[in-house]
């Protein structure tokens, strides 16, 4: 049952990941205020969404193929990150709130994996 859970898990955060890296790369105008709220300006957006994009379609694709702990845990902090950022550019809390399964999917398939004791054990796929 772990494995199918892990499977299902792994397709989750790279349909996420995929999708929103490629909005990302196409430089979605509605996203510009989620970035200038971290303190970017709008040209500063608009030149690093295709860079966003690129790292998250390579995160889909290494969380789906080959899921290292650091890439996982990666996932799990810019998920949240740019969740959070919808309440701090002035959207309701409720917009938060909708998008918790962007970061909670990465943080559960983190738990299968094993949470790790050392540094060295982030960028292994397996204990």
């Amino acid at each position: 049952m772990k494995n199918k859970i892990e499977i299902l898990t792994k397709i989750g955060i790279f349909g996420t990941f995929l999708g929103h890296g490629i909005v990302a790369f196409c430089i979605n105008p509605k996203w510009i205020p989620l970035l200038t709220c971290y303190g970017f300006s709008e040209s500063q957006a608009v030149s690093l969404m295709p860079f966003i994009g690129i790292a998250d379609i390579i995160i889909a694709f290494i969380v789906l193929l080959y899921p290292i702990r650091a890439v996982v845990g990666w996932a799990i902090l810019w998920a949240f990150m740019t969740a959070l950022s919808r309440p701090i550019s002035g959207e309701r809390f409720v917009e938060f709130v909708e998008r918790s399964a962007n970061w909670c999917l990465p943080l559960v398939l983190l738990l299968l994996l094993g949470i790790p004791n050392d540094f060295k054990s982030w960028f292994k796929v397996r204990e």
